[in-house]
């Protein structure tokens, strides 16, 4: 129980420590892209954002419903990424806070962010006065679009997960052993206990 609790809070406060580096990048990057962008190129890295978002929720929600022994007969046969696909699927809980946690917040709040940038622009583009009812309008109508996509891809992607967890899965585990093959990137290190 305690070492349970020690290992818990150790992970909680690493992830909390990599949302916090993450956040500050992806919103600076978005922020750097969106400044000087037409209104139209803003709403493309809005979508952008928020699909990274949807696919980190998929491989999320795969990890946690895959099986892991369809990994081994293709581990067998050297498939390509199938061993990273057990260590993907040996983690699922840690992957799925990750992707759907980190990484899927972290869009979430950078889309809202990059969603206000966009709506100046628009604002700006048209000589719309600030606080007026169009720009009102403008800015519900298109925030509201954006929470309808994003939940909906999620709804979409989570089921599209749980039917396909095997192949998104050995796709996440060809990625990761090209990482570490080309780029020394090890993702996921090797546990052998499940």
């Amino acid at each position: 129980m305690r070492k349970t609790f020690k290992n818990s809070l150790k992970w909680s406060v690493s992830i909390a420590v990599i949302t916090f580096v993450l956040a500050a990048i992806f919103s600076i990057f978005s922020n750097y892209i969106l400044d000087g962008l037409t209104w139209i190129l803003g709403i493309i890295v809005v979508f952008t954002i928020v699909f990274i978002g949807i696919v980190f929720d998929m491989i999320g929600i795969a990890s946690t419903s895959a099986d892991e022994i369809p990994f081994h007969s293709m581990a067998a046969n050297k498939v390509y990424g199938s061993k990273y696909a057990i260590r993907i699927v040996r983690n699922a809980d840690k992957v799925a806070s990750f992707c759907n946690d980190v990484i899927g917040d972290i869009a979430g709040i950078v889309s809202g962010t990059a969603s206000a940038i966009v709506i100046v622009q628009l604002a700006i583009q048209f000589s719309i006065g600030s606080g007026s009812v169009k720009e009102y309008v403008i800015s519900v109508l298109f925030t509201s679009f954006i929470a309808a996509f994003t939940v909906g891809g999620k709804a979409f992607g989570k089921t599209f997960a749980i039917n396909y967890s095997k192949q998104i899965i050995l796709q996440a585990g060809k990625l990761f052993q090209f990482l570490d093959e080309k780029f020394h990137i090890v993702i996921i290190k090797e546990n052998r206990k499940r």
